[in-house]
């Protein structure tokens, strides 16, 4: 099953979220933005200002989960991204789909500012394969990241946004050249609800299983691949087990011990001799969840406790999205970090033993 298969899943959730007596409307945007050089050999991309537009089905909480109110009522949807990304001619245009979620900062009658942050899928024309001058990218599928700060002004049945955010592109390392795009945007947008107006309620429900720790395993798959441009992909194979616990409908803590087997270390200095057990990288993680019900969004941070050849800082980070559903079973999509570069994308699937 190919990597982008996953990644579709990664925003089914907040398509259901919504489902029930949430109001329903839609959002075009206007945004402009430049390209960040991260890294000298991009100095030769920025040559024009990037440009995109995006059309936004979203579903403005009501109340009927008590993650509703904890959260000050958010709004989450699903976004259609088209536009540039400040070279159109070597980087090509970018077509992406993402789930996102905005959570209130600041409410004053009809007046709000958000937070957003969103993951997904996006398409681009262009990679270092059909543009060699393409050293920012190696594929044309990526993963599409976004973070950022939003201003509404509600009217009656409509609304106006004024909006600030970083949209970032990357493959997590699964083919070379991958350093990355990140574009700094401002945004312009007119949003419509649909329907009538819907109050807000109290009569809410929840199945969050809080205050218990819960007992989980899972088995992760990759692929990895080294400079030079153009060379041999790795899979990277995963396990392990962890356990969670949430404090409140905001917040939870995770602990985990990881087992991977990342083959691509036997590329490394080939001349000496290694095993399966050599290459095996035992570490210890521990993660922030931010749940929106059976979806939360995971950050957290961790340390090698064996890694043999020391291909990288000892520490590693992830960011990534996972859902429970409530049999069991649990699905993650996360990006597995050096510090600020880039390991590989990590495709997971586990099982919550006492979830119930």
């Amino acid at each position: 099953m190919k990597p982008h298969f996953f990644l579709i899943i990664s925003f089914l959730p907040f398509l259901f979220f919504g489902q029930g007596t949430n109001e329903k409307g839609f959002e075009i945007k206007s945004k402009i933005g430049f390209l960040v050089v991260q890294h000298q050999t991009m100095s030769h991309l920025p040559k024009e200002t990037a440009k995109a537009l995006e059309i936004s089905y979203f579903n403005h909480t009501r109340g009927s989960k008590l993650w509703h109110k904890a959260y000050r009522y958010p709004t989450i949807g699903a976004t259609l991204f088209i536009g540039s990304v400040g070279n159109t001619k070597v980087l090509g245009t970018y077509t992406g789909l993402y789930g996102f979620a905005e959570l209130p900062l600041l409410k004053y009658r009809k007046f709000e500012m958000n937070f957003k942050f969103a993951t997904g899928l996006a398409y681009s024309n262009s990679s270092y394969f059909k543009n060699p001058k393409n050293v920012a990218i190696g594929t044309n599928f990526n993963t599409m990241m976004c973070f950022g700060i939003k201003s509404i002004q509600r009217f009656k049945n409509s609304s106006i946004s004024l909006g600030m955010d970083m949209t970032h592109f990357s493959n997590g390392g699964f083919k070379m050249p991958n350093y990355g795009i990140n574009i700094p945007y401002i945004s312009v947008g007119y949003g419509r609800r649909l329907g009538k107006k819907i109050e807000y309620t109290e009569n809410t429900t929840s199945d969050f299983p809080l205050n218990k720790w819960l007992y989980n395993v899972f088995g992760m798959y990759s692929r990895n691949s080294v400079m030079p441009i153009g060379g041999k992909s790795y899979p990277v194979y995963g396990t392990g087990f962890s356990v969670r616990r949430y404090f409140g409908q905001k917040a939870g803590i995770e602990f985990e011990l990881d087992f991977i087997s990342k083959q691509v270390i036997f590329s490394y200095e080939p001349s000496i001799p290694k095993t399966q057990m050599d290459i095996l990288q035992i570490g210890f993680y521990t993660a922030y969840l931010v749940p929106l019900n059976n979806f939360n969004f995971v950050l957290g941070m961790g340390v090698y406790l064996k890694d043999k050849f020391r291909t990288a800082s000892q520490l590693y980070n992830r960011i990534g999205c996972r859902y429970q559903f409530s049999n069991g079973l649990t699905s993650s999509i996360n990006l597995k970090t050096h510090l600020a570069r880039a390991d590989y994308l990590e495709f997971v699937v586990g099982y919550t033993f006492n979830y119930k």
